[in-house]
């Protein structure tokens, strides 16, 4: 294996294994002290003694030191010893293999919704480039799908079609009744984001010169169609699976939100409780689907490039131009929207109890009172602040981040790809777990894997720039490498570096919401956006003005993030080539590399 190869793949192996040990030496981390409720789980009248205290802290290594808490966690693991929980005394291994059990039927339930949707957004662009004409992007369809986070949607599914239809289980885990709502907020934005990504591949491959080389030779819709989905699908495989593993963040929402007795919401559960040993376990099943993902991705791949990705021959798409100016006009209106809510709201008492509970929106509370009597739209105005506030202070760490370790590509390919694959939501779970739960930890667990796609577009960038001519010959005249990185590199990559981070502000502020529904960020009475909608869910039959302010601007938000994404840069179609002369028949038509 070459050296570089070398190199990654000791960065892939130190990440992982790095991960790992993180997770066996969270009781060390967090600095719980688990004695006692120990000694009572197991004899509630035994005396807590200092010897007591003592046997038991030896019997689980307590003090044996990080190393020593990772050796004894390890052994079990090898052994097929989980653990014992910490709260109920019993293994934690039967419980975490039901929860298992539940949390992989539902990830296959919304794994078919996302599969029929993207299937649904990307047959209209296939069709249209099959029979010769320009393709479109995902459309307005897959944008509204991806615009809604599954916990804002599972919270919606909740009110629209168990509470005012009272056509669903509301909560529970008690037949196929209870899978149908879940299945949908889980499947309903990945098979969104997944079709938008599958019909933005199709518009371009329908660029390449090959696609017309068939249409002239008489290739039928079928057969072009079919040559279409394998030269598109391969360069997607990375993304689908990163979305497809988002499925483990959206369980542990959405089995939080109807009461699904899953992995996700054993990890929760687990997590505030400081049942330290049941996280443990969780983390290590939920890091084992994610891998599982990940490999089947990978075999795709393989499978579907064939011989191209062995040879090198898979085509190059067309160049690409900028967005229009009314592609701008949707995030334009939904950042207009937030800044007139802010406005509105910013100089009114966001905490103080003035109003009656629950009272219903009018001239004076325009969004109503929350169940303390709070001014709503004060709350969501001031919400905005702190959560927008909180996201630029992530994106400035992320920016960073991102550019220093994207400086070294080949080092860095493990811990981007685990950030990449990491859920905020499971990373949340870690944090919170180690430091407790707060807003800082909130925008901690994000700031660890928000730096990833930072760090993939630094390192692509600065290749190119180290290739151009007036660097390549900087060494010759005696310039030395960081000279070369942070004279020339740096502010090469920066402006657009800092543009895609920017972009990220609105996805950021929604991935602390989700923290903060959870109970995992910021803590009452601050008004923070998911904590809003959390504070407004038990009480969505008497008032449901008070989960509908907090909806309406996390919506908005979504909206304004997933139209910000969208604004990349569109394929432009080269012109067709000349017809063959009369009398001439037209070459046989060449198979794509993809289809190898």
């Amino acid at each position: 294996m070459p050296r570089r190869g070398w190199v990654t793949a000791a960065s892939r192996a130190v990440t992982v294994l790095g991960v790992v040990a993180m997770i066996g030496v969270l009781p060390w981390l967090s600095g719980r002290s688990p004695e006692l409720s120990i000694l009572r789980a197991r004899s509630a009248e035994q005396e807590a003694t200092p010897e007591a205290l003592a046997a038991v802290r030896a019997e689980l290594g307590l003090d044996a030191g990080p190393l020593g808490l990772l050796g004894h966690w390890l052994s079990g693991v090898v052994r097929g010893d989980l653990g014992t929980s910490w709260i109920s005394g019993a293994p934690v291994g039967p419980g975490l293999v039901r929860a298992l059990g539940v949390s992989v039927t539902l990830m296959g339930a919304a794994l078919l919704v996302a599969l029929v949707t993207a299937a649904l957004l990307c047959w209209p662009p296939l069709r249209r480039v099959a029979r010769g004409g320009q393709g479109r992007t995902g459309g307005a369809g897959g944008a509204a799908l991806t615009a809604l986070p599954e916990f804002l949607l599972a919270s919606v599914l909740l009110l629209v079609g168990a509470v005012w239809l009272g056509w669903f289980e509301p909560y529970g885990w008690t037949g196929p009744s209870s899978v149908l709502l879940p299945a949908l907020a889980m499947g309903l934005p990945a098979g969104g984001l997944i079709g938008r990504l599958v019909a933005d591949g199709l518009t371009v491959t329908g660029t390449e010169r090959w696609v017309t080389t068939w249409q002239l030779a008489g290739a039928s819709a079928g057969q072009l169609s079919r040559a279409l989905v394998r030269r598109t699908l391969p360069a997607l495989t990375t993304q689908v699976a990163l979305v497809l593993v988002g499925l483990t963040g959206g369980a542990v929402a959405v089995e939080q939100v109807f009461a699904v007795p899953g992995l996700g919401r054993a990890v929760l559960g687990a997590a505030e409780a400081q049942d330290l040993p049941t996280l443990q376990a969780g983390m290590l099943l939920l890091l084992g689907v994610s891998a599982v993902f990940g490999g089947v991705a990978a075999l795709t791949r393989a499978l579907l490039l064939g011989r191209a990705l062995r040879s090198g021959s898979v085509p190059v798409p067309a160049r690409a131009t900028p967005s229009r100016r009314r592609d701008w006009l949707l995030p334009a209106g939904a950042a207009a929207l937030l800044v007139v809510v802010v406005a509105a709201g910013l100089g009114r008492d966001p905490l103080t109890s003035a109003h009656p509970r629950l009272a219903a929106p009018s001239a004076a509370l325009p969004f109503g009172a929350d169940a303390s009597g709070r001014d709503l739209l004060a709350r969501v105005a001031h919400g905005a602040v702190q959560t927008v506030g909180t996201a630029s202070l992530v994106v400035l760490v992320t920016l960073v981040v991102g550019i220093l370790v994207g400086l070294a590509p080949r080092a860095s390919v493990g811990p981007v790809e685990v950030a990449n694959a990491a859920p905020p939501v499971i990373v949340g779970v870690l944090v919170a777990a180690a430091l407790g739960t707060s807003q800082a930890g909130a925008a901690l667990a994000v700031a660890l894997v928000a730096w990833a796609p930072i760090a993939a577009y630094v390192a692509a960038a600065s290749e190119e720039v180290r290739r151009q001519r007036h660097v390549t010959v900087l060494p010759v005249l005696g310039v030395g490498p960081a000279t070369v990185t942070w004279r020339y590199v740096v502010p090469a990559v920066l402006p657009a570096a800092a543009r895609n981070a920017a972009l990220r502000l609105p996805g950021i502020a929604l991935a602390l919401a989700a923290l903060g529904f959870l109970g995992l960020g910021a803590a009452a009475p601050t008004p923070e956006w998911g904590l809003l909608l959390a504070e407004g869910m038990p009480y969505v039959e008497r008032a449901p003005w008070a989960v509908l302010a907090p909806t309406g601007a996390l919506v908005t938000a979504s909206v304004l993030a997933v139209s910000l994404s969208g604004l990349s840069r569109r394929p432009r179609r080269p012109a067709a080539p000349v017809a063959p002369p009369a009398g001439t028949t037209a070459a046989a038509p060449t198979q794509p590399a993809a289809v190898g």
